[in-house]
């Protein structure tokens, strides 16, 4: 890595304590995009006003992700931790 790409990356990067928050945020980005995908298509099909219906859903999934990954995370943290053997 050059001197100048570490300075531009040193600049993006966040303190470690919001790690929660940012995986929080790009698996309810990820995931509410493509459950609005597939149950727009479940559910009406694949038609002129497709993508328009997928980010009507969107809108709604999205926040509604983010709070439920801030809220389970903690929650599947904790079951593996019991289900998986220590080293």
């Amino acid at each position: 890595m050059t001197t100048a790409t570490e300075k531009s990356s040193a600049r993006l990067r966040l303190p470690k304590h919001v790690s929660p928050y940012i995986f929080a945020l790009y698996m309810a980005t990820i995931m509410a995009f493509l459950m609005s995908l597939v149950i727009t298509f479940a559910e009406f099909g694949i038609g002129p006003h497709y993508m328009e219906n997928v980010m009507n859903a969107y809108q709604v999934a999205m926040p509604a992700a983010f709070i439920c990954i801030l809220v389970v995370r903690p929650i599947v943290v904790r079951l593996v931790g019991l289900t998986m053997h220590g080293h």
